[in-house]
């Protein structure tokens, strides 16, 4: 006879399916993420390296390595400056004092994040560039030193008690050279803990724009549902018209029937 095949089981199958293709497209959308952001990484430490080896000698402009890796890591992003984050703003303390951060990433929900890339390379482009071991050894030692001391003035400036500011509590600094983060981080697996006691987070660019990407999908998402909300709003004024507008018909139509 004539098997009968239950339409539910049929409607599973392709509901299934629906998933299955999903679940695909979002596993490659997240490949090609991650393969973008690896191809981002890689350009931006060849850049950091050009960059240091064009600007060495010049005593003036190698201070300004980080404020120009960093500008390359906001602007890849995809944060739009004046609206998710300044750069140079001024500020004043307290006591008067003036501050100045590299930048401030605003989040979603009135909060702040402030990053620093006035980090001194010196010692690192002494440790990169000599062949003598013992001026190697020193080098190193005076680069994890340097990273060190930016680290508790950094903290010493106290970005999270300003009352222009909503902070999280933190603030990022930024190494802006691949290998001079690794380099300082491996040499002392105490120096994250170091400066997280003091409420500073080191970062390079590489983990850097992933956070970037990260407070990026935030506002995206935080526009949607402002968009949402407006749509909403105009929704339920257009109703309210349609209502009024209605009753004033139906005012009409009564007084014609009398």
């Amino acid at each position: 006879g004539i098997r009968y095949r239950s339409p539910s089981r049929g409607l599973g199958d392709v509901y299934k399916r629906q998933v299955y293709d999903k679940e695909t497209k979002d596993r490659v959308a997240l490949s090609e993420q991650v393969k973008q952001l690896k191809e981002l990484n890689q350009q931006m430490s060849q850049d950091a390296v050009n960059l240091t080896q064009a600007l060495r000698g010049e005593s003036k402009t190698r201070g300004n390595w980080g404020e120009i890796i960093l500008g390359t890591v906001l602007e890849r992003s995809g944060l739009q400056e004046g609206r998710e984050y300044k750069t140079q703003e001024a500020l004043t303390n307290e006591e008067g004092g003036r501050l100045q951060p590299d930048v401030v990433i605003h989040l979603p929900e009135r909060k702040d994040i402030v990053i620093d890339s006035k980090v001194s390379l010196i010692a690192y482009d002494k440790f990169s560039n000599s062949e003598d071991e013992n001026e190697r050894t020193t080098a190193l030692q005076q680069h994890i030193a340097s990273v060190k001391t930016h680290v508790k003035d950094l903290a010493g400036k106290n970005y999270q008690e300003l009352k222009e500011l909503n902070t999280l509590g933190y603030v990022l600094m930024f190494i802006p050279i691949e290998p001079a983060f690794l380099l300082a981080v491996g040499e002392d697996p105490e120096l994250f803990n170091y400066a997280a006691s003091r409420n500073i987070f080191i970062v390079s660019p590489s983990n850097l724009l992933v956070t970037l990407k990260t407070i990026h999908a935030m506002w995206q998402y935080a526009y949607q549902n402002e968009n949402a909300v407006e749509i909403a709003q105009r929704a339920g004024q257009m109703y309210d018209k349609f209502v009024g507008f209605v009753e004033s018909f139906e005012s009409v139509l009564s007084l014609i029937h009398i």
